[in-house]
């Protein structure tokens, strides 16, 4: 009952939540509110929570992680209930839910005549604010005679598609594979090559996807060649070894992220590690609690987050294809949910 009430309030609290400036408004719901709540399998959404939770460092958070991992998947509901509230965080802009994955590309650890795109690693300097553009990187000798190749694949779009997912696998030659992780930036801000196509007249907004972008560029392979460089973010790599094939890739919390449970979020706004409501509307909705452990150069905003949806072709066409409203809702820790509440309530 008193949850029905508080979500009565909205919470005046404002704060700089974005490095824009944008001020967000909080609200605090009841379960009740969550569309599809009880449907949910609450147990799986734990199992990914207890992934990342004991790497939570603030004594909320750190309290609630030794108590979940004393609760079974049948009871992960109930868990959720009594240690948490849904707060609903706005910014005045509308929900946006895409997808990503990890890409698997072909290539190999030496360049041959075919292999001959290199995945880099960050080179020291780099890291030092703005450094050289995508554009003075690939076409400049900064990055020559370092030794700061990972691997080299065969497709410059695949491996640009690899720097906006951030993560990916390399198929080897004699059957094996590598996988490699995010590494760090240039420091330069990302533009979409998307929005750019749609400005020229290229497309239209509703046929924008990854797809159709690969398509674009390869049947345009200097026009497609030149786009890339509208994009003057560069992302680096590093080689990552010690996760499980079966797993999936490392998030932003540096813990392997599961597939449709895990998304990527803006921080400013929803705590990594949170767990988080999703109500996608669209074609195909879902309503499904996932975990906030992975962030991304164009997920900013406090209704934004982008869904992983697995490894591979399959899992990629069906990320390219998201691009749907709806809501979010992050689930805080039933203290720090109240203290938002206005102090005379």
């Amino acid at each position: 009952m008193i949850a029905t009430l508080r979500s009565l309030f909205l919470v005046a609290a404002m704060t700089a939540a974005s490095a824009a400036g944008a001020e967000a408004t909080r609200s605090i719901l009841a379960f009740d509110d969550l569309q599809g709540w009880a449907d949910d399998n609450h147990g799986a959404a734990l199992a990914v929570f207890l992934n990342t939770c004991g790497d939570l460092k603030d004594p909320d958070w750190r309290a609630l992680c030794g108590v979940a991992a004393t609760y079974d998947a049948d009871a992960a509901q109930a868990f959720f209930e009594l240690f948490f509230r849904p707060v609903l965080v706005e910014d005045g802009k509308d929900a946006l839910f895409t997808g990503y994955f990890e890409p698997e590309l072909d290539g190999a650890r030496s360049r041959t005549d075919r292999f001959k795109y290199p995945i880099y690693k960050m080179p020291p300097e780099a890291g030092n604010g703005p450094w050289l553009s995508r554009r003075e990187i690939l076409t400049g000798d900064a990055m020559q005679g370092r030794g700061l190749e990972i691997a080299w694949v065969d497709d410059p779009v695949e491996l640009f598609f690899l720097q906006i997912q951030g993560s990916g696998r390399v198929r080897l030659p004699d059957g094996g594979a590598l996988r490699v992780g995010y590494g760090g930036a240039n420091g330069h801000p990302y533009r979409s090559i998307g929005v750019e196509l749609v400005r020229r007249g290229v497309l239209g907004a509703h046929e924008v996807s990854a797809q159709m972008i690969r398509a674009w560029v390869r049947k345009n392979p200097e026009a497609g060649a030149e786009l890339l460089f509208h994009n003057p973010s560069y992302v680096f790599f590093r080689e990552v070894s010690r996760v499980a094939p079966e797993l999936g890739p490392l998030g932003a919390m540096n813990r392997s992220i599961t597939t449709m449970r895990s998304i990527a979020a803006d921080p400013a706004y929803t705590p990594l590690g949170a767990p988080v409501w999703v109500e996608k509307d669209g074609k195909d909705p879902m309503r499904r609690l996932m975990i906030a452990q992975d962030t991304g150069a164009a997920i900013k905003g406090a209704q934004r987050a982008d869904i992983f949806f697995g490894t591979g072709d399959e899992a990629g066409q069906a990320a390219g294809r998201l691009k749907d409203p709806g809501r979010m809702v992050v689930l805080l820790p039933i203290q720090r949910a109240y203290a938002l509440l206005p102090d005379e309530f």
